[in-house]
């Protein structure tokens, strides 16, 4: 049987997790959170029984915990609840489905703690990847992408010798290919933009160097991106 804590349990990553686990009998829910959705949150304390459930509103943890007061779970809130959340010691694979940079800390708790990393938290690897990668390496666990384009390629290489793959695609840039100018190390689009969510971040990056990014920290010197 194995055990999985889920951050971001209530999103669409930690649903379809759950599902996943409805329909196989070797895997068992530990821990769970959710940033405020706190009716889908004990719906899934209800079903699954985890030990421990965490909430990033402490107001709305509060309420949680007087919901589920028949139930031997603990509830945490904030940070605080996440990395414990990330670190139980029932756990052996920590899936990290939360949005924003907030999945940082306790994706490196983890780690610390000996958990392999099911990663769908782009933020860790775009904004960390420098940090996270050789903690993995020096914890001695591994970081598994959800996301279904990395995903795909990490099963497609498993097995394979890397040094005798050249290129990967980069889906994102193929959609717009005739829309944008092509560089050695970056592809640039507006109409990238509409793929994700962060409205305020197109003067920084989009969603095709976001990718590059992930793909050169999951997949190192062969993310010769076209």
């Amino acid at each position: 049987m194995k055990k999985i804590a889920i951050l971001g349990s209530t999103g669409s990553i930690g649903t379809q997790t759950l599902d996943v686990v409805r329909a196989n009998g070797d895997l068992e829910v530990v821990g769970i959170s959710a940033g405020s959705n706190i009716t889908l949150l004990e719906q899934q304390i209800r079903e699954f029984h985890p030990k421990f459930a965490a909430v990033g509103d402490e107001a709305k943890a509060a309420e949680l915990r007087d919901r589920v007061k028949d139930l031997p779970v603990k509830i945490g809130s904030g940070m605080d609840g996440m990395i414990e959340l990330a670190t139980m010691p029932e756990s052996e694979i920590l899936v990290t489905a939360i949005v924003g940079m907030i999945g940082i800390r306790p994706t490196g708790a983890a780690m610390k703690a000996g958990k392999d990393i099911a990663l769908a938290n782009k933020e860790t690897l775009v904004t960390a990847g420098h940090i996270i990668m050789p903690l993995a390496e020096e914890c001695g666990v591994q970081i598994l992408p959800v996301d279904s384009e990395h995903s795909a390629i990490f099963q497609c290489l498993h097995g394979e010798n890397r040094k005798e793959i050249e290129k990967l695609p980069n889906i994102e840039s193929i959609e717009y290919q005739d829309k944008v100018d092509i560089t050695k190390d970056m592809m640039k689009s507006s109409e990238t933009f509409k793929n994700i969510m962060w409205d305020n971040c197109r003067s920084v990056c989009d969603c095709c160097i976001i990718s590059g990014v992930e793909k050169y920290f999951f997949f190192g010197k062969i993310s010769n991106i076209y």
